[in-house]
């Protein structure tokens, strides 16, 4: 094992060390091993159910894992970013924090012109999202949305014009995390079948959404993730 991990983990280990040795071997040798994802997909659901889950102390060792790895510094905040819209500020800040603070201590720069809407244009451009994710049934929803005609705006004009507008990650990527955002939290089977559908959309297939499924089982635990597996099998049976 690299000893770049091994340091990453120096502190947990010293009183632990036969079952994070174990651990590790686990997560950064066998399942790669045997689990076809690009490094950066890899990193970016990791990160992903650690937010999802309110992993902090090992989200900040992935973010450092990340950035070794050569993952961009901007894919990691966004994936940060978006996750706002599906775990709220009230559980996202504390994950702010942790990566301005490792960009600061590693000196690392972002850049900040990635918005690529303004307030009035926002619904119209995420609701075009909106249609190229998820089909034409989402177009101007809000119109015939009765009680929930308001989120409806929000989901267009919010959710997907302020977030996946945004440079930093593309479509494929986007859905991707907050797939994991999703199932990692639990009980959002509803929203997971949409987003699993939403993934299958945007060109991400079955064989990827299970590659992610296995490759962060030693962050999210067995079953959370046999849950959300089920709910992959069910969608693309239909």
């Amino acid at each position: 094992m690299e000893k770049q991990i091994k340091d990453l983990y120096q502190k947990f280990r010293k009183e632990n060390v036969e079952m994070i040795d174990r651990w590790l071997y686990f997560a950064y040798e066998e399942i790669p091993s045997k689990v076809e994802l690009s490094m950066k997909d890899r990193c970016l659901s990791i990160l992903a159910v650690l937010l999802g889950s309110q992993g902090q102390e090992e989200f900040e060792r992935i973010v450092k894992y990340a950035l070794d790895q050569g993952v961009e510094a901007e894919a990691i905040q966004e994936v940060v970013y978006q996750a706002t819209a599906y775990l709220g500020m009230g559980r996202v800040a504390p994950f702010y924090s942790i990566v301005d603070r490792v960009f600061l201590d590693r000196n690392v720069q972002v850049r900040q012109d990635r918005q690529t809407t303004n307030l009035q244009d926002r619904l119209e451009k995420g609701n075009a999202s909106q249609v190229r994710y998820f089909g034409e049934g989402l177009k101007e929803t809000w119109k015939n949305g009765g009680e929930r005609e308001n989120v409806n705006y929000w989901l267009a004009a919010n959710c997907f014009g302020d977030y996946y507008t945004r440079k930093g990650l593309n479509d494929q990527e986007r859905e991707m995390v907050t797939f994991c955002y999703v199932y990692a939290q639990g009980g959002c089977e509803n929203q997971l079948r949409g987003h699993t559908r939403g993934n299958l959309n945007v060109g991400n297939s079955k064989e990827k959404l299970l590659a992610i499924l296995s490759t962060c089982i030693p962050w999210i635990g067995y079953p959370r993730t046999l849950n959300a597996w089920a709910i992959v099998d069910e969608v693309t049976k239909e």
